[in-house]
């Protein structure tokens, strides 16, 4: 990778000793693992109880294990622990940050717009994947309590709904208070699952022979297209792949595998060994193998347990679409939304109220719509099975450009993982009409936003360039005409570097005159999550009293506009809090059809523009120094 600044919290993964290095490992137990360590509730039960069932029979317990446990190496641990955790963006991860990487590199546009469309739908995918998450997990933990009693039946789907209305109430409290406690649950939950593993593979240790992937060829040539369908089922044990990768930039690629090397991955082989153990000797355990496994003494407790688990692999997919949609936004492909800090400590505490409040609304329905787990199963999958073969995708092309790989270095490595993701997806198409469609129907509606959002911009953009006027003849005619000029500062925000800002031109038709000191400001995003110290400001002096000054941010960083233009006095630019004024120029965007963009995409790229958050909170402007300029573009 290039010699750019890494985060605080990447370099600290990667250089981290001691007790420094185990506090990040307990961390990222609760945030990296939680989706991928709740799978075993739901995984094997699904290969014998779900859409496309097999019999419970040695044969099939073994053939499946074997698939299940191949799956954890091949997908879990060769492609993204081992290869794709390397293909950082400056020690951020996820598949917009993969997609970033290829931007400045690529400048042929057909071939630019097919990658970067990959890599939005890839994203947008997560979204869907994202609302099932909370809702299968947390109503497979509570559906533990069926096990102890059919009492409990008529209370699961209403407790799932009360436990989950709970944890998106919470999200604005934001988990600086209770983060703490994250891994060491998650911690006892990987110890639970070892311990009960264990228990069930002393009934029967003969099925550790299903490590040899004989029996998982076996088990094809034995079930045939049934059997090639279970592959849909066995995917879940790896949907949290995807979710690690994402989370590189809070922890660090050498905390996030000390975890899977030494607890996660044989914490969750052991149990899913154990539960099939128990099909050997218990074939009627198949309803829920997970449960069963425990004595009956246990029951409540580890249901109690598993739901605190779901809670926490749940906020941590919350915490993520959060992160996602930021990235989206200083990217831009979404408008602007509010953005709220939980925590005065981790700037990477955010809580989305437009974000929350549309996965709960999602997963509740979810919930009631499905109303068990392995109904949910069906739908799951699908999504994070495409993200996966987009992500190969990119990390091929990536692998070329960023680690100096030659194409048959790079072929000879993405053919068969290619080969493995394509094997999932083609096992979980068939789920679209029993609830894959969900995923792909949220997914292709936040693509569409995205690109559409990007496309407007873009028209927006040419169609206020064109109509811009040049500075050199905006300063020599003012040079030449008597225009009163008023003491203080005015930063007049502009969407390009180049040309007078409307708002300017506004302001002096109406008010007849210019401050003495006049900025002209243009805030960029960057491909990178983070700026280098000495790229962050850059002022260029035009002359009269004017400036042009450009801001840089990365795409997980915050603009905090005021802050950033504090140094510009270091650079002869005097910029006084209490008396610099910020005008704004605020565009009602009126479609007319003429855009190269359906007329339908215009209204709604207007509609995107009327409920954007405001410039003045998004860049932290105080409210009582702002001036909005309003004006109406055609399109």
């Amino acid at each position: 990778m290039s010699g750019a600044a890494e985060p605080d919290s990447h370099r600290a993964g990667r250089h981290a000793r001691g007790g420094h290095l185990a506090a990040l490992c307990l961390g990222a137990l609760g945030i990296v693992y939680g989706d991928i360590g709740t799978s075993p509730l739901y995984a094997l039960r699904e290969c014998f109880h779900g859409e496309h069932p097999v019999p419970v029979s040695p044969q099939n317990v073994l053939g499946v294990l074997s698939l299940i446990f191949w799956s954890l190496v091949i997908v879990v641990t060769l492609k993204y622990h081992v290869y794709v955790l390397r293909l950082d963006n400056h020690g951020e991860g996820g598949i917009l940050a993969l997609m970033s990487l290829l931007k400045p590199r690529f400048r042929q546009r057909r071939r630019m717009w097919i990658l970067a469309s990959l890599g939005l739908f890839g994203a947008a995918l997560l979204y869907g994947d994202g609302m099932i998450t909370p809702a299968i997990s947390v109503l497979s933990a509570v559906e533990g309590l069926e096990v102890a009693t059919p009492i409990f039946q008529p209370y699961v789907v209403p407790l799932t709904i009360a436990i989950l209305i709970g944890l998106f109430l919470f999200q604005r409290r934001g988990t600086a208070g209770i983060g703490a406690v994250f891994g060491p649950v998650m911690l006892l939950w990987f110890g639970t699952l070892a311990t009960l593993g264990v228990i069930g593979i002393a009934r029967s240790p003969a099925v550790l022979a299903a490590v040899n992937p004989l029996y998982a060829m076996r088990f094809f040539g034995h079930m045939g297209l049934r059997g090639y369908l279970v592959l849909g089922a066995v995917f879940l044990v790896a949907t949290g792949g995807e979710a690690l990768y994402a989370d590189l930039g809070h922890f660090g690629e050498r905390p996030i595998q000390i975890d899977w090397f030494a607890i996660v991955s044989l914490s969750l082989l052991l149990n899913y060994f154990g539960q099939g153990a128990l099909l050997l000797t218990r074939g009627e355990a198949v309803s829920n193998p997970f449960y069963r496994l425990a004595p009956g003494w246990a029951l409540y407790p580890l249901v109690t347990l598993a739901t605190a688990a779901t809670v926490i692999a749940s906020q941590a997919i919350i915490s993520g679409a959060f992160s996602l949609t930021r990235q989206a936004i200083q990217l831009g492909y979404l408008p602007r939304m509010e953005i709220v800090h939980t925590s005065s400590a981790e700037i990477g505490q955010i809580y989305m109220p437009g974000v929350n409040w549309t996965l709960m609304a999602a997963t509740i329905a979810l919930v009631l719509g499905f109303e068990r787990s392995t109904n949910l199963a069906a739908a799951y999958g699908i999504a994070v099975t495409t993200t996966m073969i987009i992500t190969t995708i990119l990390a091929f092309i990536v692998a070329q450009e960023r680690l100096g790989w030659s194409r048959g270095a790079a072929l000879a490595v993405t053919i068969p993982f290619l080969a493995v993701d394509i094997a999932f997806f083609g096992a979980n198409i068939v789920k679209v009409l029993a609830g894959g469609w969900f995923p792909l129907l949220v997914g292709g509606a936040v693509f569409l936003l995205m690109t559409t959002w990007r496309r407007g911009r873009e028209i927006l953009n040419r169609r206020l360039a064109r109509d811009s006027l040049p500075v050199e003849l905006f300063l020599d005619d003012l040079g030449k005409r008597p225009i009163p000029r008023v003491p203080g500062a005015a930063v007049f925000m502009s969407r390009a570097a180049a040309g007078v800002p409307q708002a300017l031109l506004h302001n002096l038709k109406h008010n007849k005159a210019v401050h003495e000191c006049v900025v002209l400001l243009t805030v960029e995003a960057l491909e990178r999550p983070h700026t280098r110290p000495n790229e962050r400001l850059r002022v260029e002096t035009l002359g009269e009293g004017f400036y042009r000054v450009i801001l840089r941010f990365g795409y997980m960083e915050d603009a905090d506009v005021p802050a950033a233009l504090a140094r510009a006095g270091e650079k002869g630019v005097k910029l006084l809090p209490e008396e610099t004024t910020y005008f704004l120029g605020k565009e009602t965007v009126i479609a007319t059809g003429r855009a190269d963009m359906a007329l339908w995409r215009e209204h709604l790229f207007a509609l995107l523009s009327r409920n954007a958050r405001s410039a003045t909170s998004f860049f932290g402007l105080p409210p009582n120094r702002v001036v909005e300029l309003g004006a109406q573009i055609e399109i």
